[in-house]
């Protein structure tokens, strides 16, 4: 069994797989994040364990994570079964690279758009010959309402909603109008941009915000929050191979 680990920018998700099967997925508190995986470790026959950490895990407790399982940290030396095409290739973030792995597993020869709506909104695009060509990074949802907030005097800051009408008749109703019908609208429109260039295009949405967006695009798309950790187990299985 594989155990699989996803330290994102304001979370840390872990999963156990049993090959290219999901066993469990928990969510983890960054503060108990090693006692937690003595538990995981406890109760599965763990061989071996992959992590990809996009901010807070310190070296230390890399280091005792070591020591506890045989760990691959992903990074961008690390082989994968895509050809990366990004000018800048030590620059893209491990997060992304997984995604993009869990494409050409999960379509391959096909071209596939990427959503991952977390802490940002990142687009990464890799066509039907396994090529990663690139993408964007957009503000998040809940960082857009924090920007507001924070960058002015008199704007509040809101929880996600979604808003009933584009024209808000109200402070908090313009607030949501513009947050949410605006990342609506940019998927929407990016989404667009590429059935433009890329025929037979393929649009997978995932992150944290997946269950609500994916309620409100009109464009056709697989939602699959668990897309990333799908990609690190495929790293696992595609290096035992090597």
């Amino acid at each position: 069994m594989n155990l699989i680990i996803d330290a994102g920018n304001t979370r840390v998700k872990v999963a156990v797989f049993e090959k290219g099967t999901s066993i469990e997925a928990v969510l983890i508190d960054k503060k108990l994040f090693l006692s937690e995986i003595k538990k995981i470790l406890k109760k599965y026959r763990i061989t071996a364990g992959i992590l990809s950490s996009v901010r807070f895990i310190s070296e230390e407790k890399v280091q005792k994570l070591e020591k506890l399982v045989d760990l691959t940290v992903l990074s961008s030396s690390t082989n994968v079964p895509f050809i990366n095409l990004y000018e800048t290739p030590k620059t893209l973030g491990v997060d992304r690279i997984a995604l993009v792995v869990a494409a050409v597993k999960n379509y391959h020869n096909k071209n596939v758009l990427i959503l991952d709506a977390g802490t940002c909104i990142t687009f990464d695009f890799v066509n039907d010959q396994s090529e990663y060509l690139g993408g964007a990074i957009s503000p998040g949802i809940e960082m857009r309402y924090k920007a507001l907030h924070h960058f002015t005097n008199k704007l509040p800051i809101l929880e996600i909603k979604l808003p009933e009408n584009f024209i808000g008749n109200n402070t908090n109703d313009s607030i949501n109008s513009g947050v949410v019908n605006g990342v609506i609208q940019e998927l929407e429109g990016v989404i667009q941009q590429y059935k433009k260039k890329y025929s037979n295009l393929t649009v997978v949405l995932t992150g944290g915000d997946t269950n609500f967006l994916a309620k409100q695009l009109k464009s056709s798309i697989f939602a699959n929050q668990n897309f990333l950790l799908e990609g690190l187990n495929e790293i696992l299985i595609f290096n035992e191979n090597k």
